[in-house]
């Protein structure tokens, strides 16, 4: 609850509130009204709130593709299985991450030392055990490379929920079509598809989770 530490006490619970409600509002969208469109700044805040997800080593490994355009979309609605969602929905997001062992570390790492937030010394440490972990591990560079993507896919889920958006998700795309359609690089895995814009009707509402004595170990 640190961010809410930072917030006047008077309106912790409304913020509180309003972040709830996005999450338990949230459902995985097929319909949406074709006619919304999001400005550059609309599709920019977006992402800069994904971009608040965690990542080992804050590596950062992501990249999201913003697919707005009618023959962009047309691709990779072909692309993605003919999901119509693709060509109706405002913006559908190709979440990328990248393979950790061809990041620049310590760049990612120097507007942290320049904040006074990290000591040099520990970006050091950091960048030498990122490539212990990853250094000739291709395993554990695509592993990492879908964990960070996954993150930032679902903060990017959230930041549309709270902003009064739908979204949907999905992992059904051939995703060899998006890397050449798309132009990806060899460092790049599409991970995943969010698809965002204003609902239409026939969505629903969010199914029934399992109870929590199911999911939930306290030790």
């Amino acid at each position: 609850m640190t961010y809410f530490a930072k917030i006047p006490v008077a309106d912790t619970a409304l913020v509180e509130a309003q972040w709830k409600a996005a999450i338990e509002g949230r459902v995985s969208a097929n319909h949406f009204d074709p006619s919304h469109r999001l400005s550059d700044a609309d599709i920019g805040e977006l992402v800069r709130l994904a971009t608040s997800a965690p990542s080992a080593y804050n590596l950062q490994n992501w990249r999201f593709i913003a697919v707005r355009e009618a023959q962009a979309k047309a691709r990779l609605r072909q692309a993605a299985h003919g999901q119509a969602k693709v060509g109706d929905a405002a913006v559908t997001f190709i979440v990328c991450g990248m393979l950790a062992g061809r990041v620049d570390l310590a760049a990612r790492l120097r507007p942290a030392v320049e904040a006074g937030l990290m000591p040099e010394g520990v970006v050091d440490g950091w960048v030498a055990a990122a490539r212990h972990q990853f250094e000739d591990n291709a395993e554990a560079e695509r592993d990492e490379a879908i964990r960070s993507a996954s993150l930032a896919a679902a903060t990017l889920i959230l930041a549309a929920s709270a902003s009064g958006l739908a979204s949907g998700p999905m992992t059904g795309f051939d995703a060899e079509a998006v890397r050449a359609v798309f132009g990806l690089g060899p460092d790049e895995i599409p991970v995943m598809l969010v698809a965002v814009g204003r609902a239409a009707e026939g969505n629903g509402s969010q199914k029934p989770r399992r109870p929590l004595e199911d999911v939930m170990v306290l030790s």
